[in-house]
């Protein structure tokens, strides 16, 4: 039998959880016997309020987890909070050191990073959570794909991606034929590989059916910094500016101009609430010239000024993926 631990941090993903544990248990009925025993543990031993709001009660404290063969952590909101969670990086070093397989879930590859098991490996991190990991965890290959394994150490996306990377974990651990049946319990049909994308292909540009909308918004994507002019975009694209608004506003509802204020005010976003950066920085980072027009724009679409939005938490401002 394999004992497997799953630390939870505040804000963790209550659904996270869920899907991290229903594997083992269908496994577990299947096989009519206990093949793997988990605990849920907290670093004080008290219940810990997930992302959804509920208080969610533990099986006791990191000490509770000792025998354990691995052991995951599971993070999601507050990632920059994260990193003050000193007894949870101490007891993630001190478990690795023992030789216990350590995976962290969407943001709990914060720990994992932290804690310099991640130096050197790839490491899938979620889309939205891509620029602060790289920006804070430059010696870790942060991958934009469902789950890694490399070497005991293990970093999985988060949301759907549990699922598949559950399911390629029976599989490692000697359980080929039954991890197959516990896919086909969970309907998750042929479960999905490791390196497979997590976005559709082109991102928010998947579903643009205009081949100069999408290239004008891929050049709009790496001149962020330096942004082009409007009429310069119409002629790498080939058409004059006129048309390519008429085509914008077909295909995205919207100027060519406030499209790529929001590409460029989608990285400031991320920027802000997963950097130390100063708002100054970020204004120019994101190719606006004055700071002051820039946390101008920002209050109008966030409700709030850049200065005043340093969380990315449950109740911080969000800013909407378009998805055609």
């Amino acid at each position: 039998m394999r004992k497997i631990a799953f630390l939870v941090l505040p804000e963790f993903s209550n659904l996270g959880l869920a899907a991290a544990m229903e594997p083992l248990f269908v496994a577990n009925w299947l096989a009519q016997r206990p093949l793997f025993e988990w605990q849920v543990v907290s670093v004080d031993g008290k219940p810990v309020r997930a992302s959804n709001g509920r208080e969610v009660p533990v099986d006791g404290p990191l000490a509770a987890a000792e025998g354990c063969k691995t052991a995951f952590v599971l993070a999601s909101f507050d990632p920059q909070r994260l990193v003050d969670k000193r007894p949870a990086v101490r007891w993630v070093k001190r478990m690795a050191r023992f030789g216990v397989e350590i995976g962290g879930i969407e943001n709990g590859g914060l720990i994992l990073a932290e804690a310099g098991l991640l130096n050197g490996h790839p490491a899938a991190i979620h889309w939205d959570n891509l620029i602060g990991f790289q920006e804070h965890y430059p010696k870790a290959k942060a991958l934009p794909q469902l789950f890694v394994r490399s070497h005991d150490v293990i970093t999985c996306a988060g949301a759907a991606a549990i699922l598949d990377m559950m399911v390629a974990w029976l599989g490692w651990h000697g359980e080929p034929e039954l991890a197959r049946e516990v896919a086909e319990h969970l309907l998750m049909g042929r479960p999905r590989a490791a390196d497979t994308a997590q976005r559709i292909a082109g991102g928010s540009n998947a579903a643009i059916t205009d081949v100069a909308v999408f290239k004008a918004r891929a050049l709009m994507a790496v001149r962020v910094e330096e942004p082009l002019t409007c009429a310069a975009i119409a002629r790498h694209v080939g058409l004059s500016l006129r048309q390519l608004e008429r085509r914008f506003l077909d295909q995205r509802g919207c100027s060519v101009l406030q499209d790529y204020r929001q590409i460029r005010m989608a990285k400031a976003h991320q920027l802000l609430q997963q950097t130390d950066l100063g708002v100054t920085q970020v204004a120019f980072a994101c190719g606006f010239g004055s700071p002051e027009y820039f946390c101008r724009l920002y209050r109008e679409i966030f409700g709030c000024s850049p200065s005043r939005d340093r969380r990315q938490s449950t109740t911080a401002p969000v800013l909407r993926q378009r998805v055609q």
